[in-house]
Formats: structure tokens, sequence, C-alpha cells
């Protein structure tokens, strides 16, 4: 056989010593296939593929366990023969140890990405996620926030710097503003006992509040895998920081039986009109506070004698409207779509608390919240008589097992109970109900 010249075109069926001149004469014919492939003797396992295009690059293939192993080397032009056999050699070494160097190679960049994720996981910053917390980090088993709450994580979160509406000026940042330019990683009982000093200073309790929303917060980001290993769920629970918080004692603040006369009649004396019905609405129900000032017209039933109350467990709830209630609302002047309307922005009652305090004054009362109505309604309507699992669906609270073997009742049910506290509260006050008289007119018993 003869021997090929140095200027005749590689043989690829054949394994030869690679040269540069070899290389540079490989070529692959077009209408054959769309590579070929340009076997070394040196270096067993090493190959140049040449494609249709022209492109040369080294290979190396080998099998392992019965499967063809392909890696690709590099460019010609970029690697030399020697630092070609070299890789191959060492990829060999691998494949003789029973390792696919594919596997290590994907390994390796997993591991890159990791460490590329973590690096930047360690400045990713609280303020980053909290836009994503107010998104996803909804109660269980609700659709969203309730309103008012959403508005409150944004409001403890916010720069400040927005012109008041009210007053002269500019916002505060929220109590919680600080913490947003921390890295997740970095929230630590340390940093958070040096926030809540510093936030205590302009008040104690709303700096708690703040502090209760941002475990809130630390929850969330621990039930996120991405996020979980940057997080210290405890943090905001350590030691240095809860001895410092304000006493949790419960409320207890109610009204006693004695107090109801003169507190029934410092609220009816407010000049505040749409204020006094309100507080009365508050003691004659239990409703909560938002709930009854956010009450509408057209939740209001005077024909079938209801009403349907937006409700913190539930969406809504419906309650019997009692017959000294209804006179009360029935006298309302109807100016917008609430019951208990107001000029302001809301367009709504939204703070009581100043009429409250005139009512409190002049019933020697030393001190009642708004939730302290609630309280007096659930304490009255036992005097009243009235079951626990009535009162509490009244109210809105939770069902309960241990209330009597709670189960629903309907409005009509429920509303013998209702009227039964209505009478007892108003019989406390000295005030007598009039059926023949128009809405809104009453007369006290002398």
């Amino acid at each position: 056989m003869a021997r090929p010249k140095k200027a005749d075109t590689p043989d690829t069926t054949q394994a030869i010593e690679l040269t540069a001149g070899a290389i540079d004469r490989l070529t692959c014919r077009t209408d054959v296939k769309a590579q070929a492939f340009l076997r070394d003797t040196k270096a067993p396992g090493l190959r140049v593929r040449v494609t249709n295009t022209g492109a040369k690059s080294y290979v190396f293939e080998r099998k392992l366990q019965r499967q063809t192993i392909r890696r690709t080397i590099g460019d010609v032009r970029t690697w030399s023969i020697e630092e070609a056999r070299a890789e191959a050699r060492r990829l060999a070494v691998v494949l003789d140890n029973g390792q696919d160097p594919r596997e290590i190679e994907r390994q390796q960049q997993a591991d890159r990405e990791a460490a590329k994720a973590a690096k930047q996981a360690q400045v990713l910053t609280v303020g980053e996620l909290w836009p994503l917390y107010l998104e996803q980090g909804r109660p269980k088993r609700k659709d969203n926030w309730k309103p008012g709450y959403r508005a409150d994580l944004e409001a403890m979160a916010s720069p400040g710097g927005i012109e008041k509406k009210r007053g002269q000026g500019v916002t505060r940042p929220g109590p919680l503003h600080p913490l947003m330019a921390l890295a997740l990683a970095n929230v630590n009982e340390d940093t958070l006992k040096i926030w809540f000093d510093r936030e205590a200073v302009a008040g104690r309790h709303q700096a708690t509040r703040a502090l209760m929303m941002f475990r809130g917060f630390l929850r969330w980001c621990c039930t996120r895998p991405e996020y979980r290993n940057l997080t210290d769920r405890e943090a905001a629970k350590a030691a240095a920081i809860v001895e410092n918080l304000p006493s949790t004692k419960r409320r207890t603040d109610a009204l006693e039986a004695a107090q109801v006369p003169g507190w029934w009649l410092g609220v009816e004396q407010l000049g505040n009109r749409t204020a006094s019905a309100y507080l009365r609405a508050l003691l004659l129900t239990g409703a909560r506070r938002e709930e009854m000032a956010a009450l509408k017209w057209q939740d209001v039933d005077f024909q079938w004698r209801k009403l349907t109350i937006a409700d913190k467990v539930e969406s809504t709830r419906t309650i019997p409207l009692s017959p000294y209630l209804a006179q009360l609302l029935h006298g309302l002047p109807r100016v917008g779509p609430y019951v208990f309307a107001s000029t302001g922005k809301a367009g709504r009652i939204t703070d009581t608390r100043a009429s409250h305090a005139k009512a409190l004054q002049s019933a020697g009362i030393e001190h009642l919240t708004l939730h302290g109505l609630r309280r007096s309604f659930s304490l009255l309507g036992e005097a009243a008589g009235a079951p626990a699992g009535a009162i509490a669906q009244v109210m809105g609270h939770k069902p309960s097992a241990t209330a009597e073997g709670y189960r629903p009742r309907s409005v009509d049910a429920l509303r013998p109970f209702l009227e039964q506290i209505e009478a007892h509260i108003l019989h406390l006050a000295g005030v007598q109900l009039d059926s023949t008289i128009e809405p809104g007119k009453l007369r006290a018993v002398v």
C-alpha cells in the first residue's frame, strides 16, 4: 500500500500521529455526512472533529459502561496539540476511575451557581422581600389581607415624606423602615434589639406592634426554601427584646351595670349626633368598632329587620335588627352610602375616641375603651340570660364547641335573644322604647 503524501487529505478511517499539517488538511465531505473525526495515536481517545462547514475542534471519546462518552476539548486554533493530548489523558484517568466527566462538569457548574446564589442571598435585603411578602404572605385560608391590616403593613415600612392628609408637613418614616435596608441574613437578635430600643423612644406600643408584624414576615421567610437558611426566625423572640415589651395583660375594661345610666346619658348628650348613635350601636350589638363604622345603608334591612356586618372571621355575618337600634338608625340623616356618615375623606366615621372621652368624663367613668363596649355587650348579655352561643354568634366570635355545644342559629332564632339583651340594657339605662311613636323618638323613664 502506497504511503500517503503529506499534501493528501488525511484518511479518517486510520489513526495517525496528529500534526498541525494533518489537521490543516483535514476536511469533511459535505455530500456524505455532517462531520468527520481523525484519531490520534499518541493519546488514545483524542480526536480532531471537522464539520462540513470547516470548523475544527479537539474532542475526547471513549466508552464508559458500554456508553459512548464524548467531550469537546476546544477549538484547534486555541488549543495546541500537546495541550489537547494532556487534557485527553486527564479525561482518560477520570473514566478509568469509573466517573463520567459530564456529570463532574454538571456538578461543578451547579456548585458554581449555588455559590453565586449564596453570595447574592447574603446581600438580599428585607426591603427587596417586603413587597413579595405583602403579595404572597396573606394568612392561611384567606384570599387576601384584611384591607386595614394591609394598609398598616405598608405604612409601617413606608419611608415617609408624603404630605400629611391632616395638618402641615410630611409623614415620618414608619417604624419598620430602618429594617428595610438590612440584609435578611443580618437580621438577628442584636440588630433587632438596637432597632427596637431606638423605635421605642418614639412610642413603645407602636414599636411593639411593628415587631409583631415583623415576626409574621420572618415566619413567612422560613416557609420559603430559598430564604429559610437566611432567616433567624427566633430573632424577634429573644429574651433581650421580649423582656422590654409592654405588658400583654389582657384588657378587661367593661361597663358595670351601675355605670350604664351615666354612660348612656353622657353619650346621648354628645353634640355629634352620628357619634352618639354609633357608640350606642356598639354597645347594643357587641360589634367591633370598624365593623360598625363600615356599615352601609344597603346592609340595613328595615323591612325584615336585619343587619349585614363585615366580619373579621367570615366575610360577613347577619344579625337581627333590634327595635331600639332600628329607631336609632332610622333617625340618622342619609348622606352618602354609610350609615354613620362623615364629611371626612373616608365618608364615614373613623375615630370617636374624643367624643367617647367626653361622655366618660360626664359619667364620671375613668376608663373605657371602644372595645370595652364589646366586652360590655357580652357581660350584659349574660346578665340578661342570653345563651353564650347566641351572644358569640351576634358578636362574630369564631364558633366554639365549648360554648353550649355551639351551633349556628338562624337570624330569627337569634332575634329573641338580642331583643332580650337590648331590653336589659335599656332598662339599666332608664330608657323605654315606645313602639307607637315615630322612629327615633324615645322617652326616658322618670
